[in-house]
């Protein structure tokens, strides 16, 4: 990095901090903490609502998704603008009517007190999970590729976070993730162009478009009916509807997100505005990795992205099988370029030709061959190393090919990504902590005393954030993980509310032992069918909430016989 870089990256950083403290100190009661006196515009709530989810791994993890398997990830969120209209129609209306400052108050009003313990408790895990996970998945990846100590990573962006999310709370939140939004957004738009621009004079968009096709990189939807398959149209829209829904509709990070707007109409404003944008940023960043793969046609490519497994394997007695594998991969790379830049002639010349197509296809599968093989020695020195190299991919990209100054601006994409969900993580985790369990359990105290409350909760979420991130693992692929552990705990809760705004008849004890038995179920199918590959993790959203509806209903003529309902 240049000293320009470094510039950009702090004083962009710095400026989001300040002005985050600012613009928000000071708040004088619980509702101008928590729901930052409902003074927020649909514009903001929607770009608060867009960047609580927009986390450093969507912009990490993403473009490596869409280098190595392509657009089919869009699928993910098929399922979101249907439920964001249920939500709008349903959850906001109800939320707003009773005046609550967490989903979670409702469900003690429509159920009882442990019902409403439970869906916290559940919230506060999988929150709680996912909060370490945004901050520890841009911190090992940039320490990886910068040489930065990983803890002192994951230091610098909790600790960010916490100076302003403590000092302003929601309005805090809200505020500071308008400029994130704008940096992040900035920042794709001129990697996408600068991308275009590095790839040959003779490639026009539209002929890139069909070399990424070439390499089944184009494929967006899959209309397969197997389980096992992660992205289908199917489970888009089923098990991807079930987690939007949950997710959108009772995560308090979300939640939260809404409940600040000015009204009914225009927190719902803002969140159909996240239906309708959503799905075009996604595949906008997917493409962006698609486009990096093809500029990889044309230049050369590491043999391993992650630079720590490339650092250890040379260090070992692999070393010279590893080099070997690499002038293999150079050599193939001088082949690649020349097939390609034939093709692309010949494509503007309006010839598609099958032989250099399949061609191209072949050389790039003796390239994963290739890759295969480093992985298979990375193995060899250590076993329980991770091999996937996904969430490398872009940050490798930027690091090696922008020009001076962008690097800095990507960097604080990354950061900036990182700290929009991670503040709103631990605004709804303080939250949800002073007043579903703190308040409901030491009584009425005053106006001051709950604010200080939700700000050390703040403090205290943060650090176990920060030392989650500090203990944590690399998995597969982290946007994969942050989503498997939202699927696991979603579907129960999404359940609870389903009963509580569609099943009247369900009442209190039902509710509550089929979500338990529920939770207990899919975290028992995760363990031995998802882990195996035997059923795609979206389906378990589905699951979730179907089985929590269905053992309730089952369990209500043997439960609560003789208490009348609590009408919400």
């Amino acid at each position: 990095m240049q000293a320009i870089d470094w510039i950009i990256l702090s004083v962009t950083l710095l400026f989001i901090v300040v002005y985050g403290v600012m613009k928000t100190r000071g708040s004088k009661n619980v509702e101008e903490f928590i729901l930052g006196n409902n003074e927020t515009p649909w514009w903001t709530v929607g770009l608060s609502v867009m960047a609580t989810q927009a986390s450093a791994i969507t912009f990490l993890s993403t473009p490596g998704q869409a280098y190595h398997d392509g657009m089919g990830f869009v699928q993910f969120y098929f399922g979101m603008p249907l439920a964001m209209v249920v939500i709008c129609i349903t959850f906001i209306p109800l939320y707003h009517k009773l005046k609550v400052f967490t989903a979670y108050e409702f469900l003690e009003q429509r159920f009882d007190l442990k019902t409403r313990s439970l869906a916290s408790i559940i919230f506060l895990i999988q929150r709680g999970l996912g909060t370490g996970l945004t901050i520890y998945a841009p911190a090992i990846i940039l320490s990886s590729l910068l040489g930065w100590n990983l803890n002192l990573m994951n230091l610098i962006i909790g600790v960010l976070v916490i100076i302003y999310t403590f000092s302003g709370g929601t309005k805090a939140v809200n505020v500071t993730q308008k400029q994130q939004m704008f940096v992040i957004m900035s920042g794709m738009i001129i990697t996408f162009f600068i991308i275009l621009s590095y790839l040959p004079d003779e490639l026009s968009f539209a002929n890139a478009l069909h070399i990424a096709g070439a390499n089944d990189k184009m494929n967006i939807v899959d209309f397969s009916f197997d389980p096992a398959e992660k992205y289908t149209i199917w489970s888009g829209i089923a098990g991807g509807f079930f987690l939007m829904l949950a997710y959108f509709g009772t995560d308090q990070s979300q939640v939260q997100r809404y409940l600040s707007g000015k009204s009914i109409r225009e927190s719902q404003m803002g969140l159909i505005m996240n239906g309708l944008l959503k799905v075009p940023m996604q595949f906008f960043i997917l493409l962006i990795g698609v486009m990096v793969f093809i500029f990889f046609q044309f230049h050369s490519a590491p043999l391993h992205f992650n630079p720590n497994n490339v650092k250890v394997l040379k260090e070992s007695q692999y070393s010279d099988e590893y080099a070997g594998l690499e002038k293999q991969l150079e050599d193939l790379a001088l082949e690649k370029k020349e097939i390609s830049m034939i093709y692309v002639n010949q494509l503007n010349q309006d010839y598609d030709n099958k032989e250099l197509h399949n061609k191209m296809v072949t050389l790039n599968a003796r390239e994963k061959s290739l890759r295969d093989k480093a992985k298979g020695l990375i193995k060899k020195v250590n076993e329980k190393a991770e091999t996937n190299d996904k969430d490398y991919v872009f940050l490798y990209f930027i690091l090696n090919f922008l020009p001076r100054g962008l690097v800095g601006l990507l960097l604080a994409v990354i950061f900036s990504a990182a700290m929009s969900s991670s503040a709103s993580g631990l605004n709804a985790l303080a939250s949800t902590t002073a007043i579903d369990i703190y308040k409901r359990n030491v009584g009425e105290k005053s106006e001051k005393h709950y604010v200080n409350a939700t700000k050390m909760f703040t403090l205290l979420w943060g650090v176990i954030a920060i030392l989650f991130a500090c203990v944590g693992t690399l998995f597969e692929n982290l946007i994969q993980l942050v989503n498997i552990i939202g699927s696991i705990f979603y579907g129960t809760v999404l359940g609870i509310f389903l009963v509580a705004f569609y099943i009247k008849y369900i009442k209190a004890q039902a509710i509550f032992w089929g979500a338990l038995i529920t939770q207990t179920a899919v975290i028992y199918i995760w363990y031995d069918y998802v882990r195996t590959d035997h059923i795609g993790y979206l389906w378990l959203n589905f699951i979730g909430a179907m089985l929590t509806i269905f053992l309730s209903l089952i369990l209500q003529p043997f439960l609560d016989k003789n208490k009348p309902m609590q009408e919400a």
